[in-house]
């Protein structure tokens, strides 16, 4: 019979810290600021799943992201985190709040948004990204 402790996971926990999470964000928002969708998608795991601010559609792939990311970057978008709560785990991390994001011709999105990200070996990578606009009368 094998016991449990047979398989117990060994991993060691890569140190961080909430300032390396939060730069997390910066470094996803200047690749915003490229306009290269796949600089962009650069940040993500390879499995990941993204459920874009102005998309119903879940973007699983590298395809997909690319493809969202290619028209969001038309707009020449720049984000602006208004309020965040972090966690840090072993090797996750998640970063979610409120941002606003300001177009070039003037327009200004509100969204609520959840990273999370996961050490690779090498770098944090986002897994997930749920970004929704904030509801009507807030």
């Amino acid at each position: 019979m094998v016991h449990g402790s047979a398989f117990a996971k060994t991993e060691s926990c890569h140190p961080t810290s909430e300032k390396q999470i939060t730069a997390l964000f910066d470094r996803w928002n200047d690749s915003l600021k490229t306009g290269d969708a796949a600089k962009v998608v650069a940040n993500y795991a390879p499995r990941s799943i993204l459920l874009p601010t102005v998309s119903n559609k879940p973007r699983l792939t590298v395809e997909e992201k690319e493809d969202y990311f290619r028209h969001f970057l038309e707009h020449k978008p720049v984000g602006k985190i208004d309020f965040r709560f972090v966690t840090i785990e072993c090797n996750t991390a998640l970063d979610a709040g409120l941002y606003t994001f300001q177009y070039a011709d003037g327009t200004v999105v509100k969204a609520r948004y959840t990273f999370t990200y996961e050490w690779n070996g090498h770098q944090w990578l986002i897994t997930s990204h749920h970004s929704s606009k904030m509801p009507e009368g807030e």
